[in-house]
This record gives C-alpha cells, structure tokens and sequence, in this order.
C-alpha cells in the first residue's frame, strides 16, 4: 500500500538532504536580502520611499524582481538579473557566431561557455551597480541622511559590495543545481517572488478596508487569478507526440529489435524562459534609467516611456516573448539535429520520407510554439489589465499575474518532476495518486 508522499520524501535520506540543503540557501538568499549595503541608513531609506509610495511604478517593478532586496539596497538588490541578461546576450552569440557553437560543443566547451557568462554576468553586475550608485546619490540630495558615509567613499564600497553580492547568489543558484533540487537560478526567484505574497496582500487589504478596492471585484479579481493558474499548469503539460519508428540494428556484436517510440513536443518547449529572458531584457535598459533619470531629463522621459504599466512596455514585452519563444525552441529543439539523431540511429517518422523529417519537425514546432507563445503573452498582459481595471495595488497585480504566474508555476512543476524522479529512483510512489505528472497528449 502506497505510503503518504511527503512522508515518503522526508523518509528518502538522499532526497531528504536535497531538500535542506536547498532551503538553507533559500533562506540565506532571504537575509541577505534585509542586508544594507555598508553605509546606507535603512531607516532613511525605508521613510524615503514611504513617502514617494504613491509615484509607485518602476520602483515597484524593480523591487518586484529583487524579492524586496532593491528598496533596502541589500547586498542581494541586483538578484540574478545581471546573470540572466549575460545569458540572453551567450545565446545570441552562439547563433551569430559558428566558431563559438562549435566550440561550446567540442569537450570542455561547455564549461568554457560558463566561464564565459559567469565573467559577462560580473560586468553587467558592475555597470548595473553602478546606476544604483547614482539612484543613491540621487535620493541623498533630498534626503541627505540617507548616505551615512560620502559619496565617494560609497561610491567604490556599492559597486564592490552589490557586485559581490550577485555573484555570490549565482554561485548560491549553481550549488542549489548539483546539490540541493531543482534549478537553483529559478528558485532564488521563485523565492524572491513568494516572498513578496504577504506585503502584497497586506496592500490589498488596506485598499479594500480604505473603500478604493471593493472587496466583491477582489473575490473575483483573485477567482480569476486562480483559474489563470490552472489553465497555465493545462498548457505547461501540453504536449505533441512525434511517432518514431526504429528498424533492427547491429550495434558491435549485440542485435537490437525492432522499437516504437515518440518524440514529445511541448506546447510551451522553452517553458518560462521567454518570460524571464524578456523582462530580464527589459528590466536591464529600465533599471538604468530611474537609476540616472536625475541628472538627464531624457532618462528620465525614457523611464517613464517605458514604464511597466505603459503601453510600449508591454507591446516590448510581447514582443521579446514571442521571439524568444521561438529563439530558445531553436537551440533547446533544432529540428536539424533531431533528424540527423533519428537517421544515425536508424528511425524513421511514419509516412514522412527522411529527406523530408526535418522540414516536417520544423512545421510541427512553429505550429506548436506560436500559440503558446501567444498565451504566455496573454499571460504577461494580466497585471497591466488588472491594475488598470480594478485598482489594484502594483505589487499585488505584479505577483498573481503575468511574469510571476509563469515563474511560480513553471518551476514548480519543474521542481516537483525532480522530487517525482528521486521518489521514483528510491522505488516509492510518485507525488499523485497515480504515481507520475500527467502530459497531455494533443
């Protein structure tokens, strides 16, 4: 008889310690992100942006992405953002540039490749820190006691610090990976994000018992952000099955039969990563800008352009999804490569001559990739729809829509495929009663 399943993860001593060991480094993410940079006066800085609250917006956003670390200037404000955009910026690199793919597939490639980013992500980190260096200086002019230390001095120790405290949260992230479960990057923002829930709500309240929120439309409002959230998980395990045939074949001295098998297409095969890759995009260009608005007004005119709740902001963010959708499909799933598999393993796609395999893969992958990335856009759209409807609080609409909803869900369905795989590994029962995450087949 099937034992209860979370009793039976505590139970697996190697699955166990995965378990804990992801959480002990989640919750350091956590308190750093309470941390002040060296020279900061939290207690200015907490009652500068109380009193600037209502400009609300960008800020917002930022903080949205930080887990909360950007309004304290913790150590952990840059988060994995600056990580991410290098990665965004490899990918495009390794399309435009042959010698670099081949190099990244050559052994040891990938490695270098890693190197490579993680060198990139210190720069990026650099450059973004020092834009918060200056959204610092900026504050200190009206609020003076919020530097406890002079500028320049500030200055050097900033930069170091928030530098240093990115790439000890991508060192964070990667240990998660090999040690702990699930994908450490995605986790450090999943947590950032769930972490924000309370504070969110505590606004939603306060707007409803202060009557700006109707407390019947916020019922619904979140009704509706529930049933978002199945029809996200419905088409996060959609997926598309490719008959493959293989004929038998003589591999040294040993004859293998005859096999049926399939390729499954997913109808979102890159899952989140088009929604994080574009707002990483664009967060990076946004963060400058509030950052340096102060001294130039054409910053600042840019900021506003394209603020997150504007409308090029979101035509932007549509559209990065969407070629990100179909750029990441084409690296993670090339049909070229699929084909030739097939072929040197002697298989065969019924009713599809093999001069023909990789052109029909392709067809099947763009049919299937653009409608889910059009409903990851649709999906993105929430928050903006939902403020501007019902009122509702910024950081509430940021978290139960859009790029949050995706992230949420998505890597907890990822996370929770790797739980399943170690239970199943240890000969015990899945996480569902039937022992296994259902696909569904289309």
């Amino acid at each position: 008889m099937a034992g209860n399943a979370l009793t039976d993860v505590f139970r697996i001593k190697e699955l166990r310690e995965r378990i804990l060991y992801t959480l002990t480094w989640l919750v350091v993410f956590r308190i750093g992100a309470f941390l002040p940079i060296p020279g900061i006066n939290a207690g200015a800085l907490k009652s500068y942006f109380a009193s600037v609250s209502s400009q609300g917006g960008i800020t917002d956003y930022l903080d949205f992405f930080a887990g909360g670390a950007f309004k304290n200037f913790s150590v952990f404000m840059l988060g994995v953002m600056p990580y991410i955009s290098t990665q965004i910026i490899m990918q495009l690199l390794l399309v435009v540039f042959p010698s670099l793919k081949k190099m990244a597939e050559e052994e040891g490639g990938r490695k270098k490749i890693a190197l490579y980013t993680r060198l990139g992500a210190i720069v990026v980190a650099i450059l973004q820190s020092f834009a918060l260096v200056a959204y610092a200086k900026n504050i200190a002019k009206t609020h003076p006691d919020v530097l406890m230390i002079s500028p320049q001095a500030y200055t050097l120790l900033a930069m170091l610090t928030v530098t240093t405290g990115t790439m000890f949260l991508i060192w964070i992230g990667e240990q998660i990976t090999k040690r702990g479960i699930g994908n450490g990057i995605s986790l450090i923002i999943f947590a950032g994000i769930v972490a924000r829930l309370p504070n969110a709500l505590y606004a939603l309240f306060s707007k409803m018992v202060s009557g700006e929120v109707n407390p019947v439309v916020a019922i619904f409002v979140l009704l509706l952000f529930v049933a978002v959230v199945v029809l996200v998980i419905f088409e996060q395990q959609g997926q598309r099955k490719i008959p493959v045939n293989y004929a038998k074949r003589v591999v040294g001295r040993k004859m293998y039969g005859a096999q049926n098998t399939y390729i499954p297409f997913k109808i979102n095969p890159s899952g989140v990563i088009p929604v994080i890759f574009a707002s990483s995009l664009l967060t990076f260009p946004l963060q400058i800008a509030q950052s340096l608005g102060g001294g130039a007004k054409w910053l600042r005119d840019f900021a506003y352009f394209l603020r997150p709740e504007g409308w090029w902001y979101n035509i932007f963010y549509i559209l990065f999804i969407v070629f990100f959708a179909y750029f990441y499909t084409q690296v993670s799933l090339n049909p070229q490569e699929i084909s030739k598999n097939i072929r040197e393993n002697g298989g065969s796609i019924p009713g599809i001559r093999s001069e023909k395999m990789e052109e029909y893969l392709s067809k099947i992958l763009n049919r299937i990739v653009l409608p889910g990335a059009l409903y990851l856009a649709l999906i993105a759209l929430i928050p903006t729809i939902v403020q501007r409807v019902f009122n509702f609080p910024s950081e509430l609409s940021y978290l139960l829509g859009g790029t949050s909803l995706l992230i949420l869900v998505g890597v907890d369905l990822d996370t929770m495929s790797q739980v399943e795989a170690q239970l199943k590994m240890h000969h015990h029962d899945g996480l569902t009663k039937r022992g296994h995450i259902k696909s569904r087949n289309l």
